[in-house]
């Protein structure tokens, strides 16, 4: 039962190998220090590998026969490359996913439970479209709040998906960021076993469960990682843009236990006990310092 099981365990700039039955990890030193150790990996849930890790093929069948789930991942989890749907050993979230999906009242209702969580409160609106255009509004003022409390210009958001990176800088920072929480809304995803097609707000793509999980913290850590970066910026002009805002989001998933906090709405969004839908934390603090880590692997 994962239920009994102590959830993530990060390993970096290391080797995973299996040794007498056993899997060991010898580390040159990042988030463990540096040294050889056994990893009980029956007693955990998932294994984040970071950069400057390989694993044995050894290892990854032993994980497998345990249920233990394995993800590649970047620094701090801001990327994430892949995850193998080992998954925990219950399909109670994907099922419950499933059956609100499935059904078009339902799948209203958990969107409703979405925007609650980022607004504090359930809206009356049987149209989604409707939901969108509230939040949508909403979002065009949590812009203008953030440059204004970072000093930064603001003229609107711009985003091309066929080029990203073709608009001005605090909007390629916005795109960076969002791709980093996406990445931490991927591990989140998969840690529960939930199924990434299946959205309630987002429809079209194939991670759209993904984009409804991340953009919950569209105001509490993507505004702040992605105006704090631009900040850093005019500090510093040696770095692109891009990495201060990896920085920037390791040190915010960090200060706010981001994965476990999504993993954790994940749980309470399906679970109809819960009646009232708490409201998302406030912004992670505009001051918070970057990472001093500057490793080329943590792409």
């Amino acid at each position: 039962m994962h239920a009994d099981r102590h959830g993530l365990l990060w390993l970096d700039r290391g080797a995973l190998t299996v040794e007498d039955g056993c899997l060991r990890f010898v580390t040159a030193g990042g988030a463990l220090e540096k040294g050889d150790y056994q990893i009980p990996h029956q007693s955990i849930s998932i294994i984040l590998l970071g950069p400057g890790s390989t694993i044995s093929h050894d290892a990854l069948r032993l994980l497998a026969h345990h249920g233990t789930a394995m993800a590649a991942v970047g620094v701090d989890g801001v990327r994430c490359y892949t995850a193998p749907p080992l998954g925990p050993d219950r399909s109670d979230l994907a099922r419950s996913q499933a059956t609100h999906w499935a059904d078009t009242k339902l799948r209203l209702h958990i969107a409703k439970r979405m925007y609650a969580m980022r607004l504090g409160k359930m809206m009356p609106h049987r149209d989604i479209a409707v939901l969108r255009g509230i939040e949508g509004a909403r979002m065009k003022e949590s812009y203008k709040l953030a440059a204004q409390r970072y000093g930064i210009k603001w003229e609107g958001r711009k985003y091309d998906r066929q080029n990203p990176d073709a608009t001005t800088p605090v909007n390629q920072a916005i795109n960076h960021a969002a791709t980093a929480v996406q990445a931490a809304a991927a591990i989140a995803v998969a840690c529960t076993s939930t199924l990434p097609p299946l959205g309630f707000i987002h429809e079209d793509s194939d991670q759209s469960f993904v984009l409804d999980i991340a953009d919950l913290y569209r105001e509490s850590v993507v505004l702040p990682v992605a105006f704090g970066a631009i900040k850093d910026s005019e500090k510093n002009d040696r770095d692109p843009l891009e990495r201060l805002v990896r920085k920037r989001a390791g040190a915010a998933f960090r200060q706010a236990g981001l994965i476990p906090s999504m993993i954790e709405r994940i749980k309470l969004l399906f679970d109809e006990s819960a009646e009232k839908m708490p409201a998302m934390p406030d912004p992670i603090a505009p001051d918070l310092p970057a990472d001093p880590t500057d490793s080329p692997e943590a792409a």
